[in-house]
């Protein structure tokens, strides 16, 4: 899924994730190895999977319980730190897309930045318990990572944001992703998946280091 306005690279990672989602930031340390081992011999593509895009009914009691679990298990396989503070929230709506949307918009309008995004948003949500459902909370985390605000804002109001994050999930699924994070590996014509769900590095540096010097 490389940008259509130029010649493709002849090897992509393709990274499927959410902002919202546990597992995409307990790996986040294993994608950041990645992304460091490809620098200037791979493109990263970060690709939106859409955990619970468009959701409009506020968790009750049993969806924290559920997703606690979850918490409690990244937290003590990663070793990423979280706020549980969070389940104290009433009425939270998780709404994947509008995390989702802001960074298609930062892989537009700066794309060097968009991994750094990605990870700030999973901090501020799961670590600092900030509401990344909120455009305001959005634009201020893009900015801290050096996006034009202007450009930023003015992006993310715009309705072929919206199509392009649609179209983000569309792909995934059209990639057979059906767990996230999934990392695929595209080398010309040829993809292969690396992992679907979490790994630590040490279960994946030997295919990637294959791969990358294939």
């Amino acid at each position: 899924m490389a940008d259509p306005t130029t010649e493709p690279a002849e090897r992509e990672i393709l990274y499927v994730a959410d902002p919202m989602c546990s597992w995409c930031w307990g790996f986040m340390p294993t994608m950041r190895i990645i992304a460091e081992l490809a620098e200037g011999r791979a493109d990263l593509t970060p690709v939106m999977g859409g955990l619970r895009p468009l959701t409009r009914t506020p968790m009750d009691e049993a969806g924290k319980a559920e997703i606690q679990h979850h918490w409690e298990t990244v937290a003590e396989r990663s070793g990423q730190p979280f706020d549980f503070a969070f389940f104290e929230r009433d009425s939270f709506i998780y709404d994947t897309e509008p995390a989702c949307r802001a960074v298609c918009v930062v892989r537009s309008v700066a794309r060097p930045l968009v991994l750094d995004y990605l990870e700030a948003l999973q901090r501020a949500f799961y670590s600092d318990n900030r509401d990344i459902t909120d455009s305001s909370t959005l634009m201020e985390i893009a900015r801290k990572c050096g996006v034009n605000h202007v450009a930023f804002e003015e992006r993310f109001a715009d309705v072929a944001s919206v199509y392009e994050t649609a179209g983000d999930f569309n792909g995934a699924r059209q990639l057979g992703v059906s767990g996230y994070p999934s990392v695929i590996l595209r080398k010309e014509k040829e993809f292969g998946l690396l992992t679907s769900g979490f790994q630590p590095w040490d279960a994946l540096q030997q295919a990637f280091e294959d791969w990358l010097s294939s």
